[in-house]
């Protein structure tokens, strides 16, 4: 995963940046110029259906069961909403547990779910690694699993075991909002990023971030706060708050794994008298939940995310189950990469692409 995320920063020198936070852009000019072009890729709003249009039609009768890391993560929670759409769409019926964000929580949720004995169960946004007892059981009573952000990559999985497991390409979500950063700054930022290490998806997401800020070297890291979600909403506002005056004008950027870190770190910056658009202008690396819209769209601390298609891989994972029942492969589908402002969102709060639902319908239903 790590050694394909970052091309080399070719072109690199040094030189003098006026209120920058190190080494001019004009001393990295291939970096810079790259991070512009994909940049403009990922903003635009242009884009057609690109995932499958042919598969089984709709098995009858399937039940669901969708266990969440937790539901206080919008992400989570979004993905959840999205499959109980498409479970009454093909005639399913869905019932979400909430692993609420703890170890023993998850096993616990994990474990009822596989003594409801559905047909099918969904990784919802935790590594399914230290669940393997649950896992041994569901695959034992032969109900598939299938994960959302349960592992780094997209694709079936045969360690943890998952018929598939939906997720855009981390490592395009993570170059996407370095380069947002990069491209916006000029290449010259103080940039401080939030995640939470024990996710293993979140883990992997910020050090491809760290790794692609540093092919700019006027790019600085200055902190990397390492907070889980559970915690954020007690931790962030604190971390923000210590930060602030430690730093001062050097912290100009901000990347996050997930959206939620600005809405807990908006009271630390207001009180702080920081202004709603920054600096520091900030990006979360997912999920691109409601909540962060509109802190976008109000220029509210935050600036930008790069957002999962939260309904669409709801969708996205009831057809998976359906090929699973039909005896059929994965899809294969990887949702692309999509960065979201306030100038293309066109107040939207949700990044919801065209066309899904009418692909999956004429499969399900012809």
């Amino acid at each position: 995963m790590l050694a394909a995320a970052v091309p080399a920063a070719a072109g690199c020198g040094s030189g003098g940046s006026p209120g920058g936070t190190g080494p001019s852009a004009a001393g990295c000019p291939a970096v810079l110029r790259e991070a512009k072009a994909a940049v403009r890729r990922a903003e635009s709003t242009a884009t057609a259906w690109n995932g499958p249009t042919t598969g089984p039609g709709a098995v009858p009768g399937k039940t669901l069961v969708y266990v969440a890391q937790t539901m206080t993560n919008p992400g989570v929670a979004g993905v959840a909403k999205g499959v109980r759409e498409a479970a009454q769409r093909i005639g399913w019926s869905v019932r979400v547990i909430d692993g609420e964000g703890t170890p023993a929580g998850i096993q616990a949720a994990l474990g009822q779910a596989v003594t409801l004995k559905p047909s099918g169960i969904v990784i919802g946004g935790f590594d399914p690694r230290p669940t393997s007892q649950q896992v041994a059981r569901a695959e034992a009573a032969g109900i598939p699993l299938v994960g959302w952000h349960a592992v780094s990559a997209p694709g079936p999985s045969t360690d943890p075991r998952l018929f598939t497991n939906v997720t855009t390409k981390v490592e395009e979500v993570a170059k996407a909002a370095a380069d947002w950063v990069i491209a916006r700054s000029d290449g010259a930022a103080g940039v401080v990023v939030f995640t939470d290490d024990s996710i293993p998806f979140a883990g992997t997401k910020s050090r491809l971030i760290e790794r692609r800020l540093a092919a700019c070297p006027g790019v600085e890291l200055l902190a990397h706060k390492n907070i889980p979600i559970p915690d954020a909403s007690r931790r962030t506002p604190q971390e923000v708050a210590s930060l602030l005056p430690r730093l001062g004008r050097r912290w100009t950027y901000s990347v996050a794994i997930n959206d939620l870190y600005f809405d807990d770190a908006a009271p630390a910056f207001r009180a702080a008298g920081k202004p709603g658009a920054g600096p520091p202008l900030n990006i979360g690396a997912g999920d691109g939940d409601p909540s962060a819209f509109r802190r976008i769209n109000s220029e509210q601390y935050q600036a930008a995310t790069v957002p999962e298609p939260l309904s669409q891989q709801g969708w996205q994972i009831v057809d998976e189950f359906n090929r699973a029942f039909a005896g059929r492969p994965a899809s294969g589908y990887v949702a692309p990469v999509h960065i979201a402002t306030a100038e293309n969102s066109a107040g939207a709060t949700s990044w919801d692409p065209e066309g899904y639902r009418e692909a999956y319908e004429k499969i399900w239903h012809g």
